[in-house]
């Protein structure tokens, strides 16, 4: 199943919260993504409907290994795109937000192709 982008965003921010704090909560995705409560309750709820996610009885809401592993892909992008802008002499808040924007529609070919030539400039301190 093809996720969206939004779908993709709250996966990582899940994650993101997750490495910060024991649980995750529905209200901690609407403080992180700056989004409203009814908003956030239509995705979580179409992310466990799709079993990106799941819910237990107290609201904690918990990545399935299909969720865990789109949302560490999109994190994985997203960190490599900050450090690559940064690299290049991106501000580093700039850096974060294109990351966000470039890390859904790039190829997994580009990517690639970045990351490798990104590995190469560091080893021979381009």
């Amino acid at each position: 199943m093809k996720i969206h982008e939004s779908g993709e965003n709250y996966l990582e921010a899940i994650l993101v919260i997750k490495q910060r704090q024991e649980t995750v909560r529905s209200i901690d995705l609407a403080k992180e993504m700056n989004f409203t409560k009814a908003s956030v309750s239509r995705a979580v709820n179409k992310l466990k409907e799709d079993k990106f996610i799941t819910v237990d009885e107290n609201g904690f809401l918990e990545l399935t290994d299909k969720g865990l592993d789109v949302a560490t892909k999109i994190y994985e992008r997203h960190r490599f795109f900050t450090d690559f802008l940064v690299y290049l002499g991106v501000d580093k808040n700039i850096a974060a937000q294109d990351a966000c924007k470039i890390e859904h529609v790039l190829s997994a070919e580009s990517y690639q192709a970045m990351k490798t030539f990104l590995t190469k400039a560091k080893q021979e301190n381009i």
